[in-house]
């Protein structure tokens, strides 16, 4: 079965399994309905509450979350805007498949069991009701608890359907296997790439160009597990997966370097041990379009990006390809090198680079093409159509600035993909 093959039949096995999710008796669908408003209004409130409540209750489960992402106050809100869509399209929820597929995908990558479930639903009803007072009331509390088991019967039966996929696909598993870094390359001043082979030399599980692994990393004097997504940053079909990891140093605005990130730059070598779960996530590139390829990046945006670009490379040689890259400047930037060696070799790629901040040496060797930001102007310049695949990641003010910029060309949505790194987010707020 090929890879679009293979995730067709997923899409299709995900909607019958949302389909015979049991109904919300009539009654408790209007109050869960009626709610919805005020559910929203403090849905961030709630959700800061509820894991406070769950890792009081069940700290064992910082070993799966991402610590970080709750200073930040990312983790909260995506978790608030997952429950309010998934109550306000809970009549039917194939109204939302993308984003239960792209949750799915997480969870499956993370581990999520069915057995997690009732963990969070007893702590989310409880934040539900210490948030809103005495206007949770019983039975409010009860339509609530009744909504929330349809939705996880959702989840449940989604991730289960991937959970067997993943592990029968031929080099698949289940779980998280060990993999033996076989080459560390650092790419920029801080971005590096570990090359991963599994230890039992067995055949990899295939993926398609913009999914990520999870990697679960065990760090000394920390307590807790720490689980981390990074895109594959080269193509399928080899002998090893690639990650492309940015050090994430100390932010100006207080928020502590990234645990992981350093660890893997400052104390993971060839040789050691890496366990990863199979490769998951909903970012696909569509291997059957036959339009011009536009691919976006910014920063370590561009690692899903590079998986696309070497395969399209590889497989259509002749296909049109215009490879956008935006860094602070030459330290940051990655994969230049490989990039001008493929475009030397194919003649229907052309990249350009924008410098935010372009060093001397960068503006007297004339290594970048615009300085300061992307913008539609930019974009209309270097593009003869605006005919093409749109493909975009980086941080989110990039991606946000992007997706305006394309709004405003008027590119239709189907031919806008973008990837969030990190907790989801909304490109239009």
């Amino acid at each position: 079965m090929s890879i679009s093959e293979k995730q067709l039949s997923e899409k299709e096995s995900w909607k019958e399994a949302v389909k015979i999710v049991k109904q919300l008796d009539p009654k408790k669908l209007e109050i869960v309905k009626a709610t919805l408003p005020v559910v929203k209004e403090h849905g961030e409130a709630i959700t800061k509450r509820f894991y406070k409540r769950m890792f009081a209750n069940h700290p064992e489960l910082k070993n799966i979350f991402n610590m970080t992402h709750q200073i930040t106050g990312h983790q909260p809100k995506a978790l608030a805007d997952a429950v309010y869509g998934a109550a306000a399209n809970i009549e039917d929820m194939t109204q939302i498949m993308p984003v239960l597929e792209r949750i799915g995908e997480k969870h499956r990558s993370l581990q999520i069991k069915p057995e997690h479930y009732p963990i969070v639903g007893e702590n989310l009803l409880g934040a539900i009701k210490e948030v809103l007072g005495d206007a949770a009331t019983d039975e409010i509390m009860d339509a609530w608890a009744d909504a929330y088991e349809v939705i996880s019967d959702v989840f449940i039966r989604m991730e289960n359907e991937l959970y067997k996929t993943t592990e029968a696909q031929p080099g698949g598993w289940a779980g998280f296997k060990d993999f033996v870094v076989d080459r560390k390359v650092q790419e920029s001043d801080v971005i590096t790439s570990f090359y991963l082979k599994p230890k039992d030399g067995a055949k990899l599980a295939v993926f398609t160009p913009g999914q990520y692994i999870t990697v679960k990393i065990e760090i000394p004097d920390h307590e807790y597990t720490a689980l981390r997504q990074y895109s594959l940053s080269d193509r399928p079909d080899l002998d090893y997966y690639r990650i492309s990891v940015r050090r994430e140093d100390p932010r100006e605005e207080g928020l502590p370097p990234g645990v992981v990130s350093t660890y893997l730059h400052n104390h993971i070598n060839e040789g050691d041990i890496i366990p990863v779960s199979a490769p998951a996530g909903d970012f696909y590139l569509d291997r059957e379009s036959k339009l011009p390829l536009v691919l976006i990046s910014g920063g370590v945006g561009l690692t899903p990006l590079m998986s696309m670009l070497n395969t399209v490379s590889e497989e259509e040689p002749q296909k049109e390809i215009y490879w956008i890259h935006a860094a602070v400047n030459s330290h940051y930037h990655a994969f230049k090198k490989h990039v001008d060696d493929l475009a030397a070799s194919h003649k229907n790629l052309k990249p350009f680079i924008i410098y935010e901040k372009p060093i001397e040496a960068d503006k007297e060797s004339k290594l970048y093409d615009k300085e300061g930001y992307i913008t539609l102007d930019f974009l209309k310049g270097i593009l003869p159509s605006k005919d093409n695949d749109f493909y975009f990641c980086g941080p989110t003010p990039f991606m946000k600035a992007v997706n305006q910029a394309l709004n405003q060309w008027e590119i239709p949505k189907e031919r806008i993909h973008y990837e969030f790194f990190g907790s989801f987010g909304d490109l239009d707020e």
